[in-house]
């Protein structure tokens, strides 16, 4: 062990509301209060290789000029910046006197300026968003894109239709990543010890039933594989702990008799969210 006098980080913990918002108000005030009172220093004991990462931290901060890194941050933004636009579908609607369109017209004319080229205000300092690429994405399966403000179709010219995940899709989305949701449950049931394996007609038995859900259902796209799989494995990794038998293999039957029942329940298949 070693001593070693470390910089108290620790800031008075208040919040201004003005109109540049809560959260951009309050981090400048500290910015500005930490120079203002400095930073009061303390002896703590702390290993030789906490020690050791802890000076290399403080010397780290000491070379990086934050200035030149802010002005560089700025400016790849400016040039090479793309913003994700999601769930505009949510304030598309048709123009109406009274009601909730308005507010969705509203905020499509607050978003336009942004998009057509403008300069915003940050804590950063000013950006330009002339050559930023804005993407926007929507389900729109209540509203289609022409409910949009014209001045706002104009600005997202080119539009492509995704079509819907089939049962071949989801056994890829299953299968291929390297951070796959079964390769996720063989990886965390092998800290209880236990030996897990998909069938291939097992995994085609998991996709068949999130698309028969997805097209009676509300189509969720992937995201339904995920409790689907906590439903088939869930007696599984209840018991594994003290489970004699340490290697399991899931197969189609295994999976038609842990879903069976919900899947021909219309009233539960609708929350295997």
């Amino acid at each position: 062990m070693v001593e070693v006098e470390v910089r108290e980080r620790n800031m008075p913990s208040f919040e201004i509301i003005t109109n540049q918002g809560v959260e951009e108000m309050d981090v400048n005030v500290k910015d500005m209060l930490s120079g203002m009172f400095g930073q009061q220093k303390k002896k703590r004991k702390m290993t030789v290789s906490e020690a050791f990462d802890y000076l290399i931290q403080e010397e780290e901060g000491r070379l990086i000029d934050m200035d030149q890194v802010t002005r560089l941050a700025v400016d790849r933004v400016e040039q090479m910046g793309i913003l994700f636009i999601d769930e505009v579908d949510k304030i598309a609607g048709r123009e109406a006197g009274h009601g909730p369109d308005v507010s969705r017209e509203g905020v499509q004319r607050d978003i336009l300026p942004i998009v057509e080229g403008t300069t915003v205000n940050t804590r950063y300092g000013m950006v330009r968003t002339d050559h930023i690429l804005f993407i926007a994405a929507g389900a729109f399966h209540t509203t289609k894109p022409s409910d949009l403000i014209p001045e706002l179709q104009g600005r997202f010219p080119i539009r492509v239709e995704l079509s819907s995940l089939s049962e071949a899709d989801f056994i890829r989305i299953l299968t291929e990543p390297k951070n796959a949701l079964i390769k996720q449950y063989i990886a965390l049931l092998d800290t209880e010890g236990l030996k897990l394996s998909f069938s291939e007609d097992a995994i085609a038995a998991v996709a068949r039933f999130a698309a028969t859900v997805n097209e009676h259902t509300e189509n969720i796209g992937a995201r339904r594989l995920h409790t689907i799989l906590e439903k088939v494995l869930e007696e599984i990794s209840f018991e594994a702990p003290e489970m004699k038998k340490k290697t399991i293999k899931v197969d189609a039957a295994y999976v038609q008799k842990q879903l069976v029942n919900i899947v021909k329940d219309q009233d539960l298949s609708r929350y295997i969210l």
